[in-house]
């Protein structure tokens, strides 16, 4: 029997220090009917984040000539799971921030067929050493998503997520300097179903964050008013509605 195919991508940049033991700990076997390759997008690294990756065993490397964004470097990795012949896809940050242990839970409702759109919930689970104003920022911009689509989100931020087929096709990421927020809510938008599941969180110990507050808040909140105004598909939402409607095997 054919298996299908789990691709977990990674958007890496500068992460030398840190991504060969994401990569060492992704499960590749917890699945009967999956496969499992990882991907890494490199956004212009200056270190040899590309070498390490490889050394480490990921399985395809895509790499732009300069650094583009995180936005821009998840949109690329959505488009290449697709031509990877990606069935489901799962985002992991590369600063080991977040558990590659814990990408079976996260995809279990995919696999299942009962979500198209899943989150790690740090704050559903357990979290370390974030600092009181990187959780405050969190809780801002999680209850902006939470209010502008009218349902309940926990974690709006987190950096792994998981996809189904048909998400990653239609995703939209309309800036490129990041992507949490717009992604989720063209998604829910478009009708497909979401569903938080709680994981372990740890504050990097190597390397640096690229996020800066105002940076943040300048490029983030107009992509997320230009997103709510942007007209959303019926059709679409018909679809996914259709799939909803459908019973259960």
């Amino acid at each position: 029997m054919t298996k299908k195919k789990i691709i977990v991508f990674m958007p890496a940049h500068n992460e030398e220090e840190n991504i060969s033991g994401v990569i060492a700990r992704v499960p590749r076997d917890f699945h009967p009917q999956y496969e499992v390759e990882v991907l890494v997008i490199d956004d212009g690294s200056k270190d040899l984040t590309v070498q390490v990756a490889r050394e480490a065993g990921a399985d395809h490397i895509v790499s732009f000539p300069h650094n583009r964004g995180l936005g821009a470097a998840v949109r690329e990795g959505l488009k290449q799971c697709c031509l990877l012949g990606g069935d489901i896809g799962i985002m992991i940050d590369a600063d080991n921030e977040y558990p590659p242990e814990q990408i079976p839970d996260v995809l279990a409702p995919i696999i299942s067929g009962r979500a198209d759109y899943t989150f790690g919930s740090r704050f559903k689970g357990n979290i370390q050493g974030m600092k009181l104003h990187r959780r405050l920022g969190n809780y801002t911009f999680t209850l902006l998503q939470a209010i502008l689509l009218r349902r309940w989100i926990y974690d709006g931020q987190s950096g792994m997520r998981g996809f189904s087929r048909d998400a990653m096709e239609n995703a939209v990421i309309i800036h490129d300097y990041n992507y949490a927020q717009v992604l989720t809510i063209n998604l829910v938008r478009q009708g497909y179903r979401l569903e938080e599941i709680p994981i372990s969180y740890q504050v990097r110990t190597k390397g640096q964050s690229f996020i800066k507050f105002r940076q943040y808040v300048s490029s983030v909140i107009p992509a997320i008013y230009k997103e709510m105004r942007r007209p959303v598909s019926r059709k679409r939402q018909a679809t996914v509605q259709m799939h909803r409607d459908e019973p259960s095997l």
